[in-house]
């Protein structure tokens, strides 16, 4: 009998991340939801009850990602918990909006922190653990604006150029070992970030998007779900737009 495969999706306990969580479980794996800091508990808890109800484990544990060492102890966890480790969504990201010329050194360090580095730190972190199993599969997080730009966001952008770089090349050197690794890159999502908009600016958004709509988070997350099974097989090292035609 096959092992159920565990899943771990770093920001999983609300917007996006939680629907990735939600899609995977009722896709039959188990669940490790990783959250920043203590203020996320009882938001933990609560996805965790609502990941649970598809009838799988989950398991939440604290750790922030753009810290090497607490993203190593998230992984021990997860081995200790579960013994193996399948899928890695690396969905944990900030914003920091605002114009080069006004913009601080810090706001550009803590979301590349967070956004590029805290991928390569959970990602170092658990490969070892896929590298033995001789098989997972890797999620990135980028976004359009990773391969567009957006004025306003130099560092949110640099830092999703960074991870789309990031997703390629350890594509190349996983692949031997039975590892995929791919990036998806979505465009205007209802999510908490978004919700702030005014219909003004929703209007503005929609006459840029071929669809006309924002996109909803469980349309990104059933394409995680296509790059986290073996439905997507032979797809590696690809960057796969989520954004209504608006990159087009």
């Amino acid at each position: 009998m096959e092992e159920t495969k565990v899943a771990l999706i770093t920001g999983g306990t609300r917007g996006i991340g939680l629907q990735i969580a939600l899609e995977l479980a009722r896709n039959g794996h188990n669940i490790v939801l990783n959250y920043r800091n203590d203020n996320d508990i009882e938001e933990a808890a609560a996805a965790k009850k609502e990941v649970e109800a598809n009838g799988v484990k989950c398991l939440t544990v604290r750790g922030d990602v753009s810290v090497f060492e607490e993203c190593e102890e998230v992984a021990k966890k997860i081995i200790e918990e579960f013994g193996r480790i399948d899928v890695l969504v690396n969905n944990a990201g900030i914003t920091r909006d605002g114009l080069l010329l006004r913009m601080k050194k810090e706001d550009f360090t803590s979301v590349v922190g967070v956004n590029l580095i805290g991928t390569f730190n959970m990602t170092r972190n658990i490969i070892p653990y896929m590298v033995k199993q001789r098989d997972g599969r890797i999620v990135n997080v980028a976004s359009v604006v990773g391969e567009m730009g957006n004025a306003g966001q130099t560092n949110y952008s640099a830092s999703k150029a960074g991870v789309i770089g990031f997703t390629k090349s350890i594509a190349k050197e996983l692949a031997s070992r039975n590892i995929r690794a791919n990036a998806i890159a979505p465009g205007f999502i209802e999510t908490p970030m978004t919700a702030v908009l005014n219909d003004t600016q929703r209007e503005a958004i929609g006459s840029q998007i071929p669809l006309q709509r924002m996109g909803d988070p469980r349309e990104v997350a059933k394409v995680v779900r296509f790059l986290a099974t073996d439905d997507s097989s032979y797809v590696t090292g690809q960057v796969i737009n989520i954004d209504g035609g608006l990159l087009m």
